[in-house]
């Protein structure tokens, strides 16, 4: 089969890099690699799933076109391409090489230009082809055997768009109407102006009725009022704009067959660019598991590689918009266990362990790592210990699978790593400490951990230790896969592996450990981060471990009978969605629920379709139709509860740790770069709380027997108490002082009116402004969430600032020294980076700008609880307390509480939390006590 493929370029190199916006990919070089990424798996799953015989990648590039000459303002108003977008440009194009697909592009043509008259000539060859692209001006060139293929996005399934689907999108009877809608409605995208007062409703209706742009024209005496005043005003604004719109099809290029076929990838280039773009998952995917960056770093050599290679293109590659014509490839030379001088010792014997010991008593700080049988810290067995006290040295211990013998001679190491006085060195220390901690021993001393210390420094970026060792050592570990294979149902342990091979992995892990800690040390302290890991996060690290150790209890009975109800729920839903439908059908099924509301209810003429022709029935097609049939909302609602069941109530008992009967979640340090914590198995963070039967799922969480209680302590409105505080603003902080509430208070300011006079509805606006500001909430955003007039939204923000002038001046402060630092603080000094903050791009650049306003808020917020985490955890130690704490969930902490010492523990807490950083606002904190969480919060 003749199957042609024409890739748009950049509009799947643009969604591709916006869709990894809030979670970008850099290299350890600091490349954003998030384009190069999204499109390179758009393009294998293209190659896989549709098995192209042909294909092409079609660029626009920077020279002017017909369309600029004939109508200055086109396109005109376009941002200015993402920086990060405009140097990944030149990695896609030696990408597309690596596959060995043309790449097509002309100046003075836009690539839609050239995919249309390309699309048409291969038609004429017997090709069915496919213009891949999510731009709906390519409806004009659907015919037969030419189709729109739009990739997947946001969880919906990719599209196949034919001439019936362009005929019902668009409510025409001809394809070629699609340049008539576009020509009246106009496209803000490239400036096409359109005829103003016509949008798309009335464009189709408009077409609907007379067929073309010319012919409403001609007949614009039957329109009525404004239209015609705008239709005969605007008559040659309308027939420029469709030209503007109109995709041509004789562009100068041809249709060379043999070199659109698609063939075998160079995999010598490919290799190349994975290992350099550092792309270690993708390109196991594609070579192997063999595939190794490392490895292929070592043996690149310098030099000039033309972008185009052996593809034989013409032009000039500068042409194309954002790329480079050459790229110069930076050697490196990675060392590894096999080329780099080391001295690893097996101390299997006593004598051997007795003579470490010794040796580590006599140091003020050494390295150390656990070896074990699985990843879960609260469900696995020890299998040895590695220690380094100097860079290339290293100690391996192994330990028996008698677990007797285990501890005895883990017993002879107590008193090193019980010693306060020796600091202890690590990555993920929590995970060794809480390990040990099964056995018996509590790691004491001060902790130096290279996984939190790079957080601090690049919270943006990944912390694993091998990732660290090349990007900082040039030093590659040997891979645990290498020992025990790849992760599955067929994975070794390593128990099983020859002890002298263990000895090289796990001593090298504390050697190389070591060396990142000598690293380290001194950039912390550059970055002004050495406090807040010395004060914050390496002590956090012993308060976390032993909550996880702690876990919570869970009543099951209440999680079973909670589950029956929502069951009985589930079922009602099910018979009154069933009774508006008309019809019993699967309503799990996305299929049937199709069916249901778009053939059978018809709730939306215009439904679009997947793939596999049936329609799409996500979150947020529902949501929008919600208020068409309130069969809409049941089915919402039906799915919530799903959810709830089977996330939440029916997951959590399977969760219970079989030695304890307990839950003990894993809270991650180095994941949000606000500093906040997270958690998961379970995810605490996202327990529902906003719902009524959400937060029967708290009802579960109890304490340990009827001896104990839970408290709860959250802080109330610690945001914009730290807004307040960090900008300073005297109406704000007054408001905090004299107790008023922070909403209401608000409200009588912006409106004018005293605090008895704010009603409802005004209260709940100001809360939307005072917590949308924190979060860069435009009027648009505002008048979105509150459904009120964007105008009247600009006014209540306006009125806002006049109230709150300190917090304009700090957003404007703060995006300042954004501006010229590149990063922003929380008040304990915590950095944000925000590299696209100075971006000629509005789009990237606005991001940026609503992190450096926010960054500060949450970041310090963060750096508040985890003190107090710190705080009272040792005050629970030092007066000698049975209380535990047990989970830390956003700005509330929850503690399994003696009823003899509710009352300390409520005066400790509260003191510690209020206390954290010294504010001049003062800091509210609520204590509550009950049977279970729900009660207590």
């Amino acid at each position: 089969m003749k199957k042609l493929f024409l890739l748009d370029a950049f509009a799947l190199i643009y969604r591709a890099h916006f869709a990894l916006s809030k979670n970008p990919r850099f290299t350890s070089a600091g490349l954003n690699t998030s384009a190069i990424m999204g499109f390179t798996n758009t393009l294998l799953e293209v190659l896989k799933k549709e098995n192209p015989s042909h294909m092409a990648v079609v660029f626009d590039t920077s020279a002017p076109t017909e369309r600029h000459t004939d109508f200055a303002a086109y396109k005109a108003h376009r941002e200015a391409m993402p920086e990060d977008l405009s140097t990944a440009i030149p990695y896609i194009v030696r990408l597309i090489e690596g596959f060995n697909i043309p790449v097509i592009f002309s100046d003075g043509y836009e690539a839609d230009d050239l995919i249309g008259t390309l699309a048409k000539k291969a038609e004429k060859e017997g090709f069915t082809v496919y213009c891949m692209t999510p731009d709906k001006d390519f409806g004009q060139l659907v015919s037969e055997n030419i189709f729109i293929y739009k990739p997947a996005r946001m969880g919906n399934g990719m599209e196949i768009l034919g001439v019936k689907e362009i005929l019902e999108k668009w409510d025409i009877d001809h394809v070629e109407q699609v340049i008539d809608i576009l020509g009246l409605w106009g496209d803000a995208v490239d400036n096409i102006p359109g005829i103003p007062g016509i949008g798309e409703k009335t464009a189709k209706l408009l077409i609907k009725q007379y067929g073309s742009i010319e012919n409403i024209i001609k007949n614009s005496h039957e329109l009525k009022g404004k239209l015609r005043e705008n239709v005969e005003n605007f008559a040659e604004q309308g027939l420029i704009s469709k030209k503007l719109a109109t995709i041509l099809l004789d562009a100068p290029v041809d249709l060379d067959v043999d070199a659109l076929h698609v063939d075998k990838p160079n995999r010598e280039i490919l290799e190349a660019l994975f290992a350099e773009l550092e792309f270690r998952t993708l390109g196991r995917r594609v070579f192997g598991d063999d595939f190794n960056v490392a490895e292929i770093k070592s043996g690149s050599t310098s030099g000039q590689m033309d972008l185009f290679g052996t593809n034989n293109i013409q032009n000039a590659p500068s042409s194309i918009e954002g790329a480079e014509s050459n790229y110069t490839d930076v050697p490196l030379s990675f060392k590894n266990i096999n080329n780099t001088a080391h001295h690893y010792e097996l101390a299997e014997t006593f004598d051997k362990r007795a003579s470490l010991i010794a040796l580590l008593t006599t140091q003020n700080s050494f390295c150390f790592d656990t070896e074990t049988t699985g990843l879960d810290a609260n469900d696995c067995e020890l299998v040895g210990m590695s220690f380094s006290i100097k860079p290339g040295e290293g100690w391996y211990i192994p330990l028996s699978s008698d677990q007797n013998e285990c501890q005895n001679t883990l017993n002879e190491f107590r008193s090193v790593l019980e010693n306060k006085q020796i600091a202890k060195i690590g990555q993920n220390l929590k995970y060794d400490i809480l390990v040990l901690n099964w056995y018996g021993i509590r790691v004491q001393g001060e902790l130096f951990d290279t996984m939190l210390a790079h957080y601090l420094i690049d919270p943006d970026s990944r912390h694993n230790m091998d990732l660290l060792a090349e990007n900082y050592l040039q030093y590659t570990p040997v891979s645990i896969t290498s020992l025990i294979g790849q992760k599955g149902k067929n994975q070794g342990s390593m128990r099983d592996i020859d002890v002298e091979l263990v000895k090289e992995y796990a001593a090298e892990d504390a050697d190389i450990t070591l060396q990142l800690k000598n690293t380290f040390e001194p950039i912390l302290k550059t970055v002004n981060a050495w406090k807040l890991a010395v004060e914050i996060e390496n002590p956090l690290i012993y308060v976390l471990a032993d909550i996880e150790r702690e876990g919570v209890k869970i009543d099951q009975n209440a999680l079973v009978e909670f589950s029956k109800t929502l069951e009985t729920d589930l079922k009602l839903l099910e018979k009154t969605i069933y009774e508006k439908a008309g019809v019993k059908f699967n309503i799990a099924s996305p299929k049937q629920l199709g069916e249901v509301l778009f053939d059978k209810l018809m709730l939306d003429p215009q439904a679009k379709k997947t793939k596999t022709g049936q329609y799409q029935t996500g979150e947020d097609v529902l949501t929008r139709l919600a208020n068409k049939s309130d069969i809409v909302a049941d089915i919402l609602d039906f799915r919530q509860l799903q959810k709830l069941k089977s996330t939440y109530v029916d997951a959590l008992p399977q969760m219970i740790n079989k030695k304890t009967g307990r839950i003990h979640t894993s809270y991650n340090q180095a994941v949000a770069a606000t500093g906040r914590l997270s958690s998961n198995n379970p995810n605490l963070q996202n327990i529902p709380v906003r719902t009524e039967r959400g937060k029967e799922v708290r009802k579960a969480f109890i304490p340990r027997d009827k001896d104990h209680v839970l408290l709860s302590a959250d802080y109330s409105q610690i945001e914009l108490r730290i807004i307040a505080e960090i900008s300073k603003d005297e109406n704000m902080m007054e408001a905090f002082v004299q107790g008023h509430d922070i909403h209401t208070a608000t409200a009588a300011k912006v409106y004018g009116i005293s605090l008895e006079e704010v009603s409802s509805t005004q209260r709940r606006n100001a809360k939307a402004v005072n917590f949308g500001i924190i979060y860069g909430q435009s009027a648009f955003g505002l008048s979105q969430n509150l459904g009120i007039p964007r105008k009247e939204a600009g006014e209540i923000i306006e009125n806002y600032f006049n109230t709150y002038p300190g917090i304009k001046k700090y957003m404007n402060d703060t995006m300042n020294f954004a501006r010229e630092n590149g990063y922003v603080e929380t008040i304990m000094g915590r950095r944000r980076y925000l590299r696209d903050i100075n971006s000629a791009n509005q789009t990237v650049r606005g991001f940026a700008e609503r992190n450096a306003i926010n960054a500060p808020i949450q970041g310090s917020a963060a750096d508040m609880i985890k003190i107090a985490m710190i705080r009272i955890h040792q005050d629970i130690i030092d007066q000698n307390l049975n209380s535990k704490m047990t989970m830390q969930v956003h700005d509330e902490l929850v503690f399994d509480v003696p009823r003899s010492e509710t009352v300390i523990m409520k005066k400790i807490i509260e003191d510690r939390m209020k206390n954290a950083i010294e504010m001049k606002v003062p800091i509210l904190v609520e204590v509550g006590e009950g049977s279970n969480w729900l009660e207590a919060h």
